[in-house]
């Protein structure tokens, strides 16, 4: 451990992402990408930004992609921020709503990095243990707290929460702010973007890495009352005006304005997805319902650590979470038709061998 580490960096463990495996031919179902490509007006775009105008800043208030995305979601322009993708945007948060000494809550089995950014930033947290069946007991949140963050759908698990159970956790907290982070929500789930003209406590953050098959370029949104949305700009400010590039930001925007691709490419994983859940059970999994571009599958004859050798062993990267109730599971991103089929045949052959 270096000596000139700060007590805070020796102390924390900081989020592990999904491993990136370089491997020739494979099967990478681990890290919840789109399997399918985005739009080829986005790639046009990004090309078409490639100019001598990259020896000048961007534009820091992404005026562009703002007022697209404002036509897009039916949210004035100054009620949405953009940042380097929606984790930049959840750093900024902890800065922008919580003071350390702070308590806020969120479940105890959801996205890490929520924990980690509480470590990070001196926040104290409570988590609030999710049912059996992994839904999120929204009555559970209905007391004292500094600030509240959900995932919705969840991660790791993919179950949503209903939208009159958001609106009830937001109403019942007005004193603080309630974040709901929508990474997965476009497959499946109801939108919290309605309730944001009734609640100024309410900040939704969306990314383009799933639905919008941009993981690689780093673009996320927050949409909120136009006060929240100042204090994110603030935070961003005391940092790096700068965040996200012409580039970027010439990708987002065409992404936006094509929704025919969108659309597409959303409907074909939610087909897969149908798909290999009833096979899945069909041959003895348990598959917890999901609303989102992942499954999260456990057998009973099988455990989970072994799977997932085995399944490495034959080049199909899945994710495993060596986390108290959820380590019995695999979490498996939906592929093309002929990478779930490949998956399924390779499971089929390890689970009969448990026989």
């Amino acid at each position: 451990m270096n000596k000139y580490w700060s007590e805070t960096i020796k102390g924390i463990a900081p989020y592990v992402p999904g491993e990136q495996p370089r491997a020739g031919r494979l099967v990478k179902l681990n890290t919840n990408e789109n399997p399918y490509p985005p739009s080829p007006e986005v790639l046009n775009a990004m090309k078409a930004a490639v100019t001598d105008k990259l020896r000048l800043y961007p534009d820091p208030n992404c005026s562009r992609l703002r007022e697209t995305a404002s036509r897009h979601y039916g949210i004035p322009a100054e009620q949405i921020f953009a940042g380097n993708g929606s984790d930049e945007i959840l750093a900024f948060c902890f800065k922008a709503f919580f003071d350390p000494g702070d308590t806020i809550l969120f479940p105890d089995i959801t996205y890490n990095f929520y924990e980690v950014y509480a470590k990070l930033f001196g926040v104290s947290y409570r988590t609030v243990p999710l049912t059996e069946s992994f839904d999120v007991p929204v009555d559970r949140f209905f007391t004292n707290n500094d600030g509240i963050i959900l995932a919705n759908p969840n991660a790791p698990t993919g179950k949503a929460i209903p939208l009159e159970n958001i609106e009830a956790l937001v109403k019942r907290n007005q004193q603080a702010v309630v974040i709901v982070d929508e990474a997965y929500i476009d497959f499946g789930g109801e939108t919290s973007i309605g309730l944001i003209p009734k609640y100024d406590n309410l900040l939704i953050i969306r990314t383009f890495s799933k639905s919008r098959s941009l993981a690689g370029l780093r673009i996320g949104l927050a949409m909120g009352h136009s006060s929240l949305i100042e204090a994110l700009i603030r935070v961003r400010d005391c940092i790096n005006c700068f965040t996200v590039d012409w580039i970027a930001q010439a990708g987002a925007i065409a992404s936006l304005e094509d929704t025919e691709t969108f659309t597409r490419n959303i409907q074909t994983v939610i087909a897969t997805r149908s798909r290999i859940t009833s096979l899945l059970r069909q041959a003895g999994f348990e598959v917890v319902d999901s609303s989102t571009n992942f499954l999260l599958i456990s057998h009973p004859r099988a455990e989970a650590d072994s799977l997932n050798e085995a399944l490495r062993g034959q080049n199909i990267f899945v994710r495993l979470f060596p986390r108290p109730r959820i380590d019995k599971y695999l979490r498996v991103t939906i592929g093309t038709d002929e990478e779930m089929d490949i998956l399924y045949e390779a499971l089929l052959g390890l689970v009969r061998g448990t026989q």
